[in-house]
C-alpha cells in the first residue's frame, strides 16, 4: 500500500487549504496532508466548513505554509471531493499516518476520547498540471 508521489506539496508539513464559498469568497485553512496515488489526502472534522464549501464547489487552491498558515511557496490550483468509500478512508488514513506518525495518532487519540472519530471527513485533492 505505498502511496504514489506526485504532487509539489507532497513532502510539504503543512499547507493552506483555500476553499470557495458560494459567493466566490476564499477562506485559507492550514491542514496535514499525505501524498496518496498522485493526490493529496486530508482529514478533518466533517462538520467543518471546509467540507461544506468543497461539497459546494470543487475548485480550491493549496500552497506549502507553516503551522499558523502562512504561505511559503507558490499557490496550485485545484479540486477537492469529500471521499465517501470506507476503502478510500481507510487508505489514507494510512497515507496520513506513514506521514505523520505519531503526531496524527495523538488526533487520533483525542478524537476518540471526545467522540468525534465518526465524524471525520477525508478529502482528496487533485491539483491541476
Amino acid at each position: 500500500m505505498a502511496a504514489v508521489t506526485g504532487t509539489p506539496l507532497d513532502h510539504e508539513r503543512y499547507i493552506n487549504l483555500e476553499t470557495f464559498k458560494k459567493d466566490g469568497a476564499g477562506v485559507k485553512t492550514p491542514v496535514w496532508a499525505a501524498p496518496l496515488d498522485g493526490r493529496l489526502v486530508i482529514v478533518t472534522d466533517g462538520r467543518s466548513y471546509k467540507v461544506r464549501r468543497l461539497r459546494n464547489n470543487p475548485k480550491c487552491k493549496v500552497a506549502p505554509c507553516d503551522a499558523r498558515g502562512n504561505v511559503k511557496g507558490s499557490w496550485y490550483e485545484g479540486t477537492g471531493r469529500v471521499l465517501e468509500d470506507p476503502d478510500a478512508k481507510a487508505r489514507a488514513l494510512a497515507a496520513l499516518r506513514q506521514k505523520y506518525g505519531w503526531q496524527i495518532r495523538v488526533l487520533d487519540f483525542f478524537s476518540w476520547l471526545g467522540r468525534r472519530r465518526g465524524r471525520r471527513a477525508f478529502l482528496e485533492l487533485s491539483l491541476v498540471s
